[in-house]
């Protein structure tokens, strides 16, 4: 009998465990409208929409409560999926070729499957209950009682997402509060940051997107039961479960559902002058010029807030130029544009009651507001202040003027500063009746939009550089080009970004990189310097910047540091043509620029692994996060043979953990055996990159017959793709035992004007010396050196070339 009792205990934990709502029963289902079925259950009705194939959303709506369609987030319209519908007594399956979901009608349940297998379900579903406080944020939520969606985890899922935090990669286990909020000072841990994103991403490929704004919490299993948890205070009962056949493939379906990211001008991946903060022309000046001296290449300088004002404090919200500070400005811009150095300006939201503007701002009622409709004031470090209202039509356009006449000044980027808001108490109100902690998370990501749409309908033609500390889900679509926020100048500090970039890049945010050289703190330490700047080589955007104690810009640091920093600087501008079509295949597709290891092999050993990743698709590179390190051990993705980058292209064979030797000059870097690596000759600025002089490096690999394309428009239009204004380069490499061939073909836009290329085909890996060697069929006589073979081509685009190598 007491076995009975323990068997019958277990099936009630079991199905209590497993099944939703308990006083939530099933009414009806039908047909609402194309791809949109309708389930009314007791307490509310769920309205489940197909996007496509791989994307559906379910939406619950309590008794009594009014439909909310508004999403700041999905921007994807719902395509025609065919659904098959097949019921029984006790369930309804709603199935498509690809994602499908089953209504199981007693328990209620709801169970999401991809190719007829599981992908997640919910556990107790949408519910009510009274909210557990954690005190890490002020303002943080005050409601006695919060709305919760509980899902299903296996055992074995590993969990990333959630924004921008440093936890390792794996954040299962963690109670994440969703409140953007900057961390100074931040090095290895930091559960709260400037990007707070509802999106759980399962190791299992598939992701959930909760699509509301109000800051809540994301419970990713701290209770060890196996449960996924979003909580909020109010909003939205959506959420999307978007799947994939690869990571790849997800990303890119999250990112049709949230829009891709524009590609950005190419000059936004050359180097960046910038610090906190240039007091004046005269040292903006002299500071590029000190560049130019060095031959150092450089493509923008940013100012920081005192180009509105000589102190920190009580300046803020001027956003005027300090004319005793700045005596010509636009000349100033002008000159520095003449040198291929485009000026970028810090903007933030906030209007100091002193300010010279608070007295306009205040009149135009452009403010928030606070209880009794006056303009909202409240201190914080910078002093008393209000905060732009930006949902309200007069707020909008009153800042966007401010933009209009920063860019009359010859300014080719915006800086966002402080728009997680960096203060705003839950007593503001937006636009009349929106509270702050409504909008708080998406502060920031329409804050980007509205300078992204101002563009749209002002400078159609030019694309915006829009740099923001903060925003949301599907921010990356307004052309946000984001950081991760004040991080101390440290080891620790350093050894937290990969993991940051790399999350960040999983959840659309491809551009996601780090101020390099650390922020915070006066820590002169010439070799973090150093190997932050080599890292840098390999993260979206190369930009010193730190507090000026102690110079961010490798000009002013000493010789050998110095010759480091101007050594992966010229690195990274030779690598303009590589780095290009990942920002392209980022445009296209969403991928991340840089990649998790376990996107090349898919090995649940590799889900944490941070230390190593992939720049695109043919580097690997593991920073150096530590002082004075001497060996490191790499793993090397058993996909391919990878050879050294750097030095004498010793060759490793996939599938292994390996030491390797760890020089000063430069951080441990392989190129995928077989591929090509399009590269060009070094410049000092954007403005004189030419990209019919370039070098095809080839990673000749016995085992590998590998394509790769490479992307090439002017670097300034905006949707030069979609205008037709653009080349493909093609490369194609096929061996076999008796000759190596090499194709160049190229795909020219509709509206591109082709002119001939000069190449130099550098083949790497070669210890033979070719028979003979034939450009589209004449011979040519070309030697072999150092286990390389080096071919200068002149190349017509418009027509096919063929290399043939014959080794016997």
């Amino acid at each position: 009998m007491k076995t009975y009792k323990i068997l019958f205990l277990l099936l009630f934990i079991s199905t209590f465990t497993f099944a939703q709502n308990a006083k939530r029963d099933f009414k009806s289902a039908n047909f609402e409208q194309e791809n949109q079925f309708k389930v009314e259950v007791s307490d509310g009705v769920y309205f489940i929409n197909f996007y496509n194939l791989k994307i559906v959303e379910t939406t619950f709506y309590p008794k009594g409560e009014v439909k909310k369609d508004e999403s700041h987030a999905v921007v994807l319209k719902p395509t025609s999926t065919h659904i098959k519908i097949d019921k029984n007594n006790n369930e309804i399956n709603y199935k498509s070729d690809g994602i499908s979901v089953k209504i199981q009608k007693s328990p209620f349940q709801i169970s999401y499957y991809y190719k007829d297998k599981l992908v997640t379900s919910e556990k107790h579903g949408y519910f009510k209950s009274k909210h557990i406080p954690m005190d890490l944020v002020k303002g943080n939520i005050v409601a006695d009682e919060t709305e919760k969606i509980e899902f299903n985890l296996t055992e074995d899922e590993v969990l990333f997402g959630g924004g921008a935090r440093a936890l390792g990669m794996n954040r299962r286990g963690y109670r994440l509060p969703l409140y953007n909020r900057a961390q100074y000072g931040y090095e290895t841990y930091a559960e709260l940051m400037n990007f707070t994103i509802p999106l759980v991403i399962s190791s299992k490929k598939y992701m959930i997107h909760f699509d509301n704004a109000p800051i809540g919490y994301l419970d990713l299993d701290s209770n060890k039961d196996n449960s996924l948890t979003y909580e909020t205070i109010s909003g939205r009962k959506t959420y999307q479960v978007i799947v994939g056949d690869s990571w790849e493939d997800l990303i890119d379906n999250y990112t049709d559902l949230t829009g891709k990211q524009p590609l950005p001008p190419r000059w936004t991946l050359g180097n960046f002058s910038s610090r906190f903060g240039y007091h004046s022309q005269k040292e903006t000046e002299e500071t590029i010029a000190k560049f130019q001296e060095e031959n150092i290449p450089v493509d923008a300088v940013i100012l920081d807030l005192y180009w509105f004002g000589k102190t920190v404090q009580g300046t803020m919200g001027n956003l005027e130029v300090d004319t005793d500070s700045f005596p010509d400005m636009k000349g100033m811009i002008s000159n520095l544009k003449d040198k291929g150095v485009k000026t970028v300006l810090i903007t933030e939201p906030f209007v100091l009651s002193n300010s010279k503007k608070w007295k306009e701002a205040d009149q135009k009622q452009i403010l928030a507001k606070d209880s009794v409709g006056n303009s909202a004031k409240y201190d914080f470090y910078f002093g008393n202040t209000g905060i732009v209202d930006i949902y309200k039509k007069e707020g909008e356009e009153w800042f966007w003027n401010i933009y209009k006449e920063i860019y009359d000044l010859g300014a080719k980027g915006f800086w966002g500063d402080l728009g997680e808001p960096e203060v705003l108490p839950s007593w503001v109100t937006f636009n009349e009746t929106q509270k702050a902690d409504e909008i708080h998370n998406i502060y920031g990501h329409d804050w980007a939009r509205l300078i992204f749409e101002g563009y749209q309908k002002e400078f159609p033609n030019e694309r915006p550089f829009i740099l923001m500390r903060a925003g949301s889900s599907g921010s990356q679509r307004f052309g946000m080009i984001p950081w991760s926020g004040d991080v101390n100048r440290s080891w620790g500090g350093l050894q937290s970004q990969p993991e940051i970039a790399l999350q960040m890049g999983m959840q659309g945010l491809g551009y996601m990189h780090s101020d390099l050289g650390g922020f915070a703190g006066a820590n002169l330490d010439d070799n973090l310097y150093t190997r932050w700047l080599q890292y840098g080589i390999f993260q979206p955007i190369y930009r010193p910047h730190a507090q000026e104690d102690v110079a961010s810009e490798p000009v002013f640091r000493n010789e050998k540091t110095k010759k480091l920093a101007k050594k992966a600087i010229e690195l990274r501008y030779k690598m303009l043509p590589y780095n290009y079509n990942l920002a392209f295949e980022n445009n296209q597709q969403g991928t991340p620029l840089m990649r998790p290891i376990f996107f090349e092999e898919d090995d649940a050993n590799l889900m944490t692994n941070s230390e190593t990743y992939l720049w695109g698709k043919d580097f690997l590179i593991t920073p150096i996060l530590k002082d004075s390190v001497k060996t490191k051990e790499i793993y090397f993705p058993k996909t391919s043979n990878w050879y050294n980058f750097y030095y004498n292209e010793e060759k490793i064979e996939g599938g292994q953990t390996k030491t390797v030797k760890v020089k000063d000059k430069a951080i441990p870097t392989y190129v995928r055996g077989g591929s090509f690596i399009l590269m060009s000759k070094l410049v000092q600025t954007t403005d004189h990159y030419k990209a019919n002089k370039l070098e095809l490096h080839y990673y000749f690999d016995e085992k590998e017959n590998i394509k790769r394309i490479f992307y090439n428009d002017d670097g300034l239009t905006a949707n030069a793709f979609e205008k037709g204004n653009y080349e493909i380069l093609e490369f194609e490499a096929e061996y076999c035992k008796r000759y190596l061939e090499i194709d160049f073909e190229a795909e020219l836009g509709k509206n591109w004007i082709s002119s001939e290329k000069e190449i130099t085909l550098i083949i790497h890996n070669i210890n033979w010396n070719p028979k003979k060697i034939k450009v589209n069929g004449k011979r040519k006589r070309i030697l072999s050196k150092e286990n390389t073979l080096t071919i200068p081509v002149k190349w017509n685009p418009k027509k096919e070339l063929r290399i043939k190598i014959t080794l016997q």
